[in-house]
């Protein structure tokens, strides 16, 4: 009997300690918070969806680097448009939302921007080939005439180019803001072709999917047109509001990833160069 009693009481313990063990578990479950990362579906290599369904691209790449030094934090990745992407990160759907974003003083107001950029996306000029004996850089493109297709005042676009002519005032690109936000890369390719302006700004990876490529839209204009690479500019992933404090956990993780070199390893793979090293 007392045998009996002996083992019921052993047993009892261990079912004890397996559900006191099973509910610490569950309770340090319950204390990571899910994160909603929203990021665009189409924009390779930045953002994109892959063959097997699932989210890829450089900066998801890092983002889930991100993840894996926030215990504290699971990341749940969504797949969506950028206006959804836009609207969802300020109204609280998405926690926070990455497509290569340039960072703007009307985002500033909208959105959390931690001190750290994920990456960086490359831009530059599209002229005449046959100017390239001339121009190769924005200060040779100024002396050569700086008549360049206006952009819009509150195109990021806008801001880099009047940041270099303060920068370089003897040598100064004649910048024209247009009256809408952003020119279409086709008829631009078209002003710049027939002379009616010499150079074109435009981000490098838009010019290698809509010039370059094999059956990119504008293949005609390949060896009438080349870019001129001029700098990198950081690219950010954007935070609600109320998430000071998430970005700031991304701020850490990412700092250990740069000094790492895990960022410019993934670059390299999903661009081929370390573009941020451009910046």
């Amino acid at each position: 009997m007392k045998k009996t009693i002996k083992t019921l009481a052993v047993i009892g313990l261990a079912a004890a300690l397996v559900a006191g063990l099973s509910s610490c578990g569950e309770e340090k479950k319950s204390d990571v918070k899910k994160i909603q990362v929203a990021h665009t579906s189409y924009y390779k290599p930045y953002d994109f969806v892959n063959e097997a369904g699932e989210s890829d691209g450089f900066e998801v790449a890092v983002l889930k680097e991100v993840d894996k030094l926030l215990p504290q934090y699971e990341f749940v990745y969504n797949p969506t448009s950028d206006d959804d992407l836009l609207i969802g990160v300020l109204q609280g759907k998405y926690d926070v939302g990455t497509k290569g974003v340039w960072k703007t003083a009307e985002r500033e107001k909208k959105y959390v921007f931690p001190k750290n950029p994920i990456g960086a996306s490359v831009i530059g000029i599209v002229v005449r080939t046959e100017i390239t004996d001339k121009v190769n850089d924005l200060p040779s493109f100024a002396k050569y005439s700086g008549k360049l297709v206006p952009i819009g005042a509150q195109n990021a676009m806008y801001n880099v180019i009047d940041e270099y002519n303060k920068a370089n005032p003897d040598a100064q690109v004649n910048l024209i803001a247009g009256d809408s936000f952003e020119v279409q890369a086709g008829d631009a390719y078209v002003w710049v072709t027939e002379g009616r302006y010499d150079a074109f700004v435009d981000i490098k990876l838009s010019y290698q999917n809509n010039v370059e490529k094999d059956g990119a839209p504008y293949e005609s204009y390949k060896g009438k047109l080349t870019y001129i690479p001029y700098k990198g500019i950081p690219t950010w992933p954007l935070f609600n509001i109320k998430n000071k404090e998430f970005a700031d956990a991304y701020d850490e993780a990412i700092q250990k990833l740069i000094a790492d070199g895990t960022v410019s390893r993934l670059a390299i793979e999903y661009f081929g160069e370390d573009v941020s090293a451009l910046q």
